[in-house]
């Protein structure tokens, strides 16, 4: 397995599964710079392993 498929293979479940990481940002309540600072950097890292994991082999449908 190479460096690159791994990072890849990394992102790719990174971003399947940040979603759950939104759950107690929310039910926290957004009413502090720091609530949102967190909610924009989870979002940020969210999209930036979607785009890292979208080449992903696994992820096709055959």
């Amino acid at each position: 397995m190479h460096l690159g498929h791994a990072i890849t293979a990394a992102c790719f479940w990174l971003g399947t599964l940040l979603p759950v990481a939104y759950l107690p940002v929310f039910l926290s309540g957004i009413d502090s710079v720091g609530a949102l600072s967190l909610l924009f950097g989870l979002l940020a890292v969210h999209a930036l392993a979607l785009i890292v994991g979208h080449e992903y082999p696994d992820s096709r449908t055959r």
